[in-house]
């Protein structure tokens, strides 16, 4: 500032006869009057180094006056380098490699901006999150924006340790929350903001302690699969592939256990990866049965789950089987249960039958519990054998046990002799249950009179004709079906018509019912039981047949 002052001051004091005046003087002493003239902006430059280095090139056209005389600097111009010292000041714009020597950092020649122009400290910087790879920053604006406005926000970074500020990104950022990504657990550091505008960045904001990244601890998990949580089956022989998915953070240790002991390494494999344990059998055996327990422990912490396996295989046969008892039709069996059924429970039994002739087997029972049965409905002659399976969820065992005898149904009637039965004698005599009922009906037409008889032993039916028999005659038929007898007249005529009656007689008694039989039709008069009446002829005439007289 002092250099900027004085070169005002020399403009009106350049007097222009002191121009032509410097090439008069001798050689040496001349040079050292011109050193003598010029040592003013060298020693300001001294004084204030960078702003002399930056005004020296303005300064450039009104240098070559000559001021040195009006100054008191001329008693330290022996002192200046003689001949080509005084030859490089000769001109202005020679000065500023004169001061670059006592200032040569670029930055330091550039002046200062004002306070007003640049933003104040940004506000609130807060750690809004801190992971295991990234950390969260957020600020709000400064106070004051500076002059010129708002360019943006500049997120520096600097280790624990180290003295370099390192940029977060390539420039400026209008945000006032950033994160700060690819970061290792163990990372130590400091943070700073500070807002830009076109004047320069103004003062920055730190946070006062490190942030220091560790990883996150997430409590170990276990997630069985649904249908893993009920006891899992499988046949000798099979695969067993397990596929336990957990979680923890950092990676957890995995063990597993068989029935509380370890696993047997030449049987079972365990493959672990980092969200998931699979545990594999290539070939399973019912010795891999049991309860598999799953460990996942992360330092204090540990999460169990425990996996039921059974290994299962087809029952043996029953022991025995054999004929307990042939009657009628029927025939009774027993046998025993299994000595092995498979590591698992029985479903039950099945039992076939097989008869001589055909040897063909039919199954009689399915999944029967019991060890006795009854089979029936066996055809009367015929010779029987008998087999049982056992059964669980593998299936029928590959072999039965079968009958080593045969069961005999035999042809011969079962007599079954009661102790202190009295014979009851059913003897009745004959007595009507349904009587006959009148009827009337169409001539041409056939019609049927029926009554039921209740007697023991059976009784004789006789049919009878206004008390005539009419056993034998074509025109009527009889017939009798369980107790109940009826007289068919095949198309009858009006001289069919009067009181027929039905008598049953047996060894015990007799009993009879009659009704009345009406036929109506066309050229014939009714002829009542009693005869004619008075005055009336006892026959009656048709054109068809000739009239009878009743008896």
């Amino acid at each position: 500032m002092t250099a900027t002052s004085q070169a005002p001051d020399y403009g009106p004091e350049e007097p222009a006869s002191e121009v032509p005046k410097v090439p008069t003087e001798p050689s040496g002493e001349g040079a050292a009057s011109k050193a003598s003239g010029q040592e003013q902006p060298p020693t300001a430059t001294t004084e204030a180094p960078a702003p002399a280095a930056s005004q020296a090139p303005d300064r450039g056209p009104e240098e070559p006056a000559s001021e040195v005389p009006t100054e008191p600097m001329e008693p330290t111009v022996p002192t200046e380098p003689s001949g080509e010292g005084a030859a490089s000041e000769a001109t202005g714009e020679e000065q500023a490699p004169t001061a670059t020597p006592e200032a040569p950092a670029p930055e330091a020649t550039t002046p200062a901006p004002r306070s007003e122009d640049v933003p104040s400290v940004p506000l609130q910087l807060t750690i809004e999150d801190v992971s295991d790879c990234s950390v969260t920053v957020s600020w709000e604006p400064p106070e004051r924006l500076g002059s010129q406005g708002l360019q943006g926000y500049l997120l520096e970074l600097r280790k624990e340790g180290a003295s370099e500020w390192v940029p977060v990104n390539a420039g400026p950022m209008m945000v006032t929350q950033q994160t700060v990504r690819k970061l290792a657990p163990g990372d130590k550091f400091f943070l700073r903001v500070a807002a830009v505008s076109p004047a320069g960045a103004g003062p920055p904001a730190t946070l006062d302690q490190p942030i220091h990244i560790r990883e996150i601890i997430e409590a170990p998990k276990i997630r069985v699969p649904r249908h893993l949580r009920q006891t899992y089956i499988r046949q000798v022989g099979e695969m067993v592939n397990l596929q336990i998915p957990f979680q923890g953070n950092p990676k957890p240790q995995v063990s597993w256990t068989h029935n509380g002991q370890a696993l047997d390494s030449k049987r079972v494999s365990v493959r672990t990866g980092d969200q998931d344990s699979i545990l594999f059998i290539r070939s399973a055996q019912r010795s891999d049965s049991g309860c598999y327990e799953l460990t996942v422990r992360l330092e204090n912490l540990e999460a169990r789950a425990a996996i039921n396996i059974l290994v299962i295989e087809k029952p043996n046969p029953p022991s025995s089987i054999r004929v307990v008892d042939v009657w009628g039709c029927n025939v009774a069996l027993e046998w025993t249960p299994p000595q092995d059924t498979g590591n698992t429970e029985l479903l039950g039994y099945t039992v076939q039958k097989a008869d001589k002739k055909t040897e063909q087997w039919f199954t009689v029972l399915e999944r029967y519990h019991p060890t006795t049965c009854t089979i029936s409905d066996l055809i009367v002659g015929n010779s029987y054998s008998f087999r049982v399976f056992s059964e669980n969820l593998c299936g029928l065992s590959d072999s039965p046990a079968i009958t080593k005898e045969l069961a005999h149904i035999r042809k011969i009637d079962i007599v079954a002799k009661l102790k202190g039965f009295v014979e009851r004698d059913f003897s009745e005599a004959p007595s009507f249950t349904q009587p006959l009922a009148d009827h009337t009906t169409t001539s041409g037409y056939s019609t049927q009179l029926s009554c039921s008889v209740r007697a023991s032993p059976k009784p004789k039916i006789i049919w009878m004709k206004n008390n005539m028999n009419i056993q034998g005659d074509p025109k009527y038929r009889t017939f009798s079906e369980q107790g109940v007898y009826t007289l068919e007249i095949r198309k009858p005529s009006p001289f069919d018509s009067g009181v027929y009656t039905c008598k049953a007689v047996n060894m015990l008694g007799e009993a009879s019912v009659d009704c009345r039989l009406e036929v109506k039709g066309e050229g014939w008069r009714r002829v009542s039981p009693e005869g004619p009446a008075r005055g009336e002829n006892r026959g009656c005439t048709s054109p068809a047949r000739p009239a009878e007289a009743e008896p």
